[in-house]
């Protein structure tokens, strides 16, 4: 047999050294976008509701985000979260988002994720129906919905909060790529929402452009951030930024309204229609008088996954005729690590290359 492989055989046990960091997680996809969801092994975060975790973890455990997003554990385009305590007690759990860049306030693949996690996992209890839950983000509390038969998830549907409407048809000037027409909206996040309709772009939303929709998105978000002084959020300040650009286009695909890429954080490609990027799309074609309570649309990815936008209903949110929006999309487990942080690892940090 061999003696080095008989031992192999018979020890297969791993024991860290004590003074090595082991930090397990579960990993997920939502439509091809990758979420790694970290259960155990993370410091404890200080604070008294979700934004305060969020900045206390920006400030005191940055170098854990990046040593499991980055390189060599994860890649420019991974994505994570974290669980914490909920805003109060009404609230279910509380999440975190982690990505490339640094820390999003909201993100819907992630919601239709860990809503389809907690009730695998056991974290709730689960009837056949639906099971709902109570998510406190960043940018506020999600309700989602796990539609469950036989015992299995078969899809989730959330309401993002209030998605506004900053300004449509919207005009700037982006070196290389001349005037560019887009759309401002708020879905938990800000994007730039740029139709390749409306702009003479030479580009496709598809994997064989996937570098120069880096580029080219990447180029738009710097312009409107430097030239777009409206990007305010009307009640929290830690909420008012640019996340990223979303290009859209029509689809060739029967039953399929439209397509959508994301470009987010540091040159992020969202694999899946982006929920929070959908949310503010409901919101926009709401304005325009282009979807009516009670009609779907259905939005596909750079990989052709999709999810279900619609609009619940219409509210006042300080300035802004906002929507409630719902978003609908499945999830599934990908596998489960013990990730070890060795405080001798020259990269123990992590990097990136693309």
């Amino acid at each position: 047999m061999g003696k080095v492989y008989k031992n192999i055989l018979e020890n297969t046990a791993f024991n860290p050294l004590k003074d090595w960091l082991q930090v397990k997680t579960i990993d997920m996809h939502t439509g091809g976008e990758p979420l790694r969801v970290i259960v155990d092994g993370f410091p404890e975060l200080k604070g008294d509701n979700v934004l305060d975790y969020r900045r206390y973890c920006k400030e005191n455990h940055d170098d854990l985000r990046t040593a499991l997003m980055f390189e060599p554990r994860g890649h420019a385009d991974m994505y994570g979260c974290i669980l914490v305590p909920p805003n109060d007690d009404e609230g279910d759990f509380g999440i975190l988002f982690l990505h490339n860049e640094g820390y999003s306030t909201m993100c819907g693949h992630a919601i239709i994720a860990i809503s389809t996690l907690a009730v695998q996992m056991g974290w709730v209890a689960v009837n056949d129906g639906t099971t709902a839950l109570k998510i406190d983000a960043p940018c506020g509390r999600i309700h989602s919905f796990v539609e469950v038969q036989d015992s299995e998830v078969k899809g989730v549907r959330f309401h993002c909060v209030p998605s506004f409407v900053v300004g449509l048809d919207r005009k700037i000037t982006v070196d290389g790529l001349g005037e560019i027409t887009y759309d401002l909206a708020y879905g938990g996040a800000f994007y730039a929402y740029v139709d390749l309709q409306k702009n003479k772009l030479n580009l496709d939303l598809t994997p064989q452009a996937y570098s120069k929709l880096i580029a080219e998105g990447m180029k738009i978000k710097q312009a409107v951030m430097e030239q777009d002084k409206e990007i305010f959020h009307p009640f929290e300040e830690d909420l008012s930024f640019l996340y990223g650009t979303i290009f859209i286009d029509s689809s060739s695909t029967v039953g399929v309204d439209s397509r959508n890429v994301c470009i987010f954080a540091e040159g992020e490609v969202d694999r899946c229609p982006t929920g929070s990027g959908v949310s503010g799309r409901m919101a926009i074609h709401w304005a325009r008088k282009e979807i009516q309570l009670g009609e779907t649309m259905t939005i596909e990815s750079i990989t052709d996954s999709r999810f279900k936008g619609s609009v619940v209903k219409e509210v006042d949110y300080g300035p802004y005729t906002a929507v409630v929006p719902q978003v609908e999309g499945t999830a599934h487990i990908t596998g489960m690590h013990t990730f070890i942080i060795d405080p001798k690892d020259p990269i123990k940090k992590g990097f990136i290359l693309r």
